[in-house]
């Protein structure tokens, strides 16, 4: 092929292709005049191949970058190993941050002239491995009088169930009546003595109380007059989905039972939605019941919901206001036979600080063939009627005290009382168990039998229409003393 032939060729191939090398060239030019252009942009804007299958720029997202100068300005170097002069390697152990807090104050509340009490939670490991102590301190506003500083008592009244914290109530008992109406602080000083960390010896020290003027005479007025309520309720921390109708039933039974002069303290830890506020509000207005939240607490790894020490500040909150306290669930219903009466039964026992309540343990699905398709009509204590007769099984038991005579509480009684305690009130009071049902929001008939004696699994029933049978005055007494409002309660 002669020169002049490929000269033609090559000059047809080129103006063939004229079009496709314009692409590419415009391409070539927009691409160096992006590059360009970026060069002056913010340096927030970054590349980044998060997910280059569908795009090549990543959203922008705000990451925060620790700089040299403020790992300089907040870390301290960890401590190397150690080559010691015999030759021995010497390793370096490096603690950072921490495991729990030393205490975590609650509330605290004068019990007398010269006592008080601090309610919290505290480290379990240190409590359960160390040595830690509390000092108590009475600062005075009058520089004129003096300090008082006594070793507080520490009490631990959840049995063991902590978990990373543990309920702690330290009992600061002065050899003196301390503060007056001048007011003052209780300090309390909180020592590690070696515990975690045996090299170290840590103190924290924090203000439990700030008594005022008026403070230190409310006291002095409730402590030197008769109580104001003759029961008052103390209920454990109330979480998950509760049933609406279900707490409508307890509270109108036991405000019946208790009478005029009982008041029902409410811990709300999550379970208290609208359903359920919708509920206590009637009782609010009327003065029965207080609602305290204390969700808080969750945030702190104790047991169910730090249980113990929500019982704990209730106990010391209230104790100068209530003759009794009672302690129990609200699944669990208070029964005293018929020619008795509440008063009448603590009457029985005032020689006691404290009496244990008998259980009876009910089942939350047996009802009776009769009630079909007229049970949801009915309340949960009317128609569940079957009562577990097992013998031969420890059963839990509830409980009421005297409040002046006790240091500290439990869920099921109480081992710091000053006087006595009883077990014998068989056939005086007991409780109606309805375990579970509280926690339920659908009808709890499940399974209707028509007999009086069945046996599920292997468990024997009896038919116990004790409660059934006084349904209809609850009801009567819920309608006369709030009105029809609560009516259209739902499970």
């Amino acid at each position: 092929m002669t020169k002049e032939k490929e000269r033609k060729m090559f000059v047809g191939v080129v103006w063939n292709c004229a079009a496709e090398l314009k692409l590419v060239l415009t391409a070539i030019l927009f691409l160096f005049s992006l590059i360009t252009i970026l060069q002056f942009m913010s340096s927030r804007f970054n590349f980044i191949p998060s997910n280059l299958g569908t795009t090549c720029v990543s959203t922008p997202t705000n990451i925060d970058y620790v700089t040299d100068s403020a790992i300089n300005a907040t870390a301290t170097p960890p401590e190397k190993d150690e080559i010691l002069e015999n030759g021995v390697i010497k390793r370096a152990f490096n603690p950072f941050g921490s495991a729990a807090y030393t205490f975590i104050l609650m509330s605290a509340y004068r019990g007398g002239l010269n006592t008080f009490a601090v309610m919290g939670l505290a480290s379990k490991p240190l409590q359960m491995y160390g040595k830690q102590s509390y000092r108590c301190e009475w600062v005075p506003n009058d520089d004129l009088q003096e300090k008082a500083s006594v070793l507080g008592t520490q009490i631990l009244p959840d049995w063991g169930y902590g978990r990373v914290y543990t309920v702690l109530v330290v009992n600061c008992t002065f050899p003196t009546p301390v503060g007056d109406i001048q007011g003052g602080k209780l300090l309390v000083h909180a020592v590690t003595n070696g515990g975690g960390d045996a090299k170290s010896n840590t103190t924290d020290t924090f203000i439990a109380l700030t008594e005022t003027e008026k403070d230190f005479s409310n006291f002095f007025s409730k402590f030197n007059r008769p109580p104001k309520y003759d029961f008052l309720y103390c209920g454990s921390s109330l979480y998950g989905n509760l049933s609406p109708q279900r707490v409508r039933e307890w509270l109108a039974f036991h405000i019946r039972l208790f009478g005029d002069k009982s008041h029902f303290v409410i811990h709300d830890a999550g379970g208290i939605h609208d359903g359920v506020m919708a509920v206590l509000k009637p009782w609010m207005d009327k003065g029965y019941v207080t609602l305290q939240d204390i969700r808080e607490q969750e945030r702190f790894d104790g047991y169910y919901h730090n249980q113990f020490l929500i019982v704990n500040d209730c106990l010391h909150r209230y104790r100068l206001e209530a003759k009794w306290m009672f302690f129990f669930d609200v699944d669990e219903f208070i029964f005293v036979p018929k020619k008795s009466t509440i008063k009448s039964v603590v009457d029985s026992l005032s020689d006691y600080t404290q009496f244990t309540i008998e259980q009876m343990p009910m089942s939350n699905k047996l009802c009776l063939e009769q009630d079909r398709g007229k049970s949801y009509r009915k309340w949960g204590f009317e128609k569940l009627v079957y009562k577990d007769i097992k013998r031969g099984i420890r059963r839990d038991r509830k409980y009421a005290v005297q409040p002046r005579n006790v240091i500290a509480t439990g869920v099921h009684m109480s081992q710091n009382t000053v006087g006595k305690t009883t077990h014998k009130t068989e056939g005086r009071i007991k409780y109606f168990h309805y375990h579970g049902t509280i926690a339920e929001r659908r009808e709890p008939c499940r399974q209707l039998v028509n007999a009086t004696a069945i046996m599920v699994d292997r468990t024997p029933y009896e038919v116990d229409t004790t409660m059934r049978d006084i349904a209809g005055t609850v009801k009567r007494f819920e309608l006369k003393t709030i009105g029809p409002t609560l009516q259209r309660t739902r499970q």
